[in-house]
């Protein structure tokens, strides 16, 4: 297994990674019945993805040895407006602060993009991503 989800009452639930004990707590968004006091189902969807792409580009980078510093990922959720409530799309803008060369950024925006999350993603959920190099 990979973690336990247990309600908490209030449409909240508190998530545990089985393998380190680590918690985080869900709650819905205020237009949902929620409180909008923590993320939302949802909203990890949707930063998981961003958080997957880091992952994913910082280990090619590893594995060729270059530098990338600690870029940064800024993520926005969008929800459908019509049909059954679902994210419509998910915009991630990657900001990086140390130089690479042309190749070096294809490389990484490619092994982003390859990542996991994105490829398991319906593909009815429209993937916006950007890259921002510091110059």
């Amino acid at each position: 297994m990979t973690a336990t989800v247990r309600y908490t009452g209030n449409f909240q639930t508190l998530c545990t990674h089985l393998a380190s004990g680590q918690t985080l707590s869900t709650d819905p968004p205020v237009d949902n019945l929620g409180k909008g006091e923590a993320f939302s189902p949802t909203d990890l969807l949707a930063t998981s993805l961003a958080a997957c792409m880091l992952t994913i580009l910082a280990q090619a980078a590893h594995v060729r040895r270059w530098e990338i510093g600690f870029p940064t990922a800024d993520v926005q959720k969008i929800m459908a407006k019509e049909g059954p409530r679902r994210v419509a799309e998910i915009r991630i803008s990657f900001h990086f602060f140390v130089p690479l060369d042309l190749a070096q950024r294809e490389i990484v925006e490619r092994a982003a993009l390859s990542c996991p999350v994105a490829k398991s993603l319906h593909p009815d959920i429209k993937q916006t991503i950007e890259f921002h190099w510091n110059e």
